[in-house]
């Protein structure tokens, strides 16, 4: 299935440039959740404000989405990932001066968000589109969305051995230096492709494309399914260590278990990538949502151990961020590629308003009803709904088309 990317050595270079980009802002922006406790100890600010800066976080990090995007699509990609990593880094090495909530917020809230954001899925996703030839697309798609994960695997217990050797403020500052590990990543990947894509149609403008993408009801409706993919993920990202916890687990276990998610959706985002040129993408994206409901239910009914975690873990982790190339994939069927970074930033945007309520109320679960019970029976709904409104999308190309 990978063949396309193997034949064309240029083609592998840019594919794992931007896989490599990913997986250093995602690895540091899924490790957060592991700074909520001891952010919470040293400063006595509390878990629900800690929880709503990371919030303000899931929804920034979407909302910078389709803003890069679309200048990445005006004026090129690299300025705007140099600029996303630089923003990214700052925020994380101003964080622990900062004792109020509202200066968590902008730190990690407002900077990091905005940054990592830049220099994610939108701009990345776009940016290897439009240097890639068309039957290497779903292959690549998959290997960059896998760089992601693959940097949760090795950032989340680096960080953790970073805190409870050096403590949260040093590990803070490890995490802006590693942040800035990605610039030279930067060059490979914005290089001239050696046949520039071309676009077919004429072309009206990135706010045209907006105004009849917002006008198309299957686009509507993957908005809607990634809206509760965001939910899921940054409730589990930013309070799986605080479930565990409960349960009077180490925090390794914690740590570990994110590792293990990042490690499992390694090979489902490179199965979600060999799905996307076999099957319909909108049936991908269905099985995905519904099998996180069947496993939210198996994980509710299991004993509150170990190798339950871990179990769970790796279920979950299969799925985690494999919904990206699906998605992705359908956004560049009905639209082409031309403004792929807008519209599948704008996707983005909702999966991370998404994000924004699961990390939000889950911080007022805990702190209301002392567990996050009443949060897991609604991850496991919104999922199965999440399934349901994937199945009526109309998977062919529609206005704009991309040709090879």
């Amino acid at each position: 299935m990978f063949r396309a990317l193997f034949m064309q050595p240029g083609v592998l270079a840019t594919t794992l440039a931007a896989a490599g980009i990913l997986a250093i802002t995602m690895g540091a922006r899924q490790s957060m959740g592991l700074f909520v406790s001891p952010i919470n100890t040293s400063t006595g600010l509390g878990i629900a404000t800690v929880s709503l800066a990371l919030a303000i976080a899931q929804f920034v990090w979407g909302a910078a989405q389709p803003i890069a995007g679309g200048l990445a699509d005006r004026y090129g990609p690299r300025r705007v990932l140099i600029g996303g990593l630089f923003l990214a880094a700052l925020g994380s090495a101003l964080t622990p001066f900062m004792t109020s909530g509202l200066g968590l917020a902008f730190a990690i809230g407002l900077l990091t968000a905005m940054g990592s954001g830049a220099s994610s899925f939108s701009v990345l996703m776009g940016a290897a589109a439009q240097r890639l030839p068309l039957e290497a697309r779903g292959s690549a798609s998959g290997v960059i969305n896998a760089g992601g994960s693959f940097g949760q695997f090795v950032f989340a217990p680096i960080v953790q051995k970073l805190i409870q050797a050096f403590g949260w403020m040093n590990a803070m500052w490890a995490l802006a230096l590693m942040t800035l590990a990605a610039l030279p990543l930067i060059g490979r990947l914005t290089k001239p492709a050696d046949q520039a894509v071309k676009h077919a149609g004429t072309d009206h403008g990135v706010m045209h494309a907006i105004g009849s993408a917002m006008q198309d009801r299957s686009y509507l409706l993957l908005h809607a399914g990634f809206f509760t993919c965001g939910f899921h993920i940054a409730f589990l990202v930013t309070h799986l260590p605080g479930e565990i916890d409960l349960c009077g687990l180490p925090p390794s276990v914690a740590s570990w278990s994110l590792a293990i998610i990042g490690l499992a959706n390694i090979f489902g985002s490179l199965y979600a990538g060999s799905c996307v040129a076999k099957y319909r993408s909108k049936h991908v994206l269905a099985a995905m949502y519904g099998s996180r409901a069947v496993l939210i239910a198996a994980y509710l009914m299991a004993p509150r151990t170990e190798p339950t975690y871990y179990l769970f873990a790796a279920g979950l982790g299969f799925t985690w961020l494999a919904t990206v190339p699906p998605t992705a994939a359908l956004v560049g069927k009905l639209f082409g590629v031309r403004y792929l970074a807008t519209l599948f930033g704008l996707t983005l945007l909702t999966h991370q308003i998404g994000g924004f309520f699961g990390a939000w109320l889950g911080g007022l679960a805990i702190t209301t009803f002392g567990d996050f019970g009443w949060m897991w029976y609604a991850d496991m709904a919104l999922a199965a709904l999440a399934a349901l409104v994937n199945l009526p999308i109309r998977e062919a190309p529609v206005g704009r088309a991309a040709t090879a």
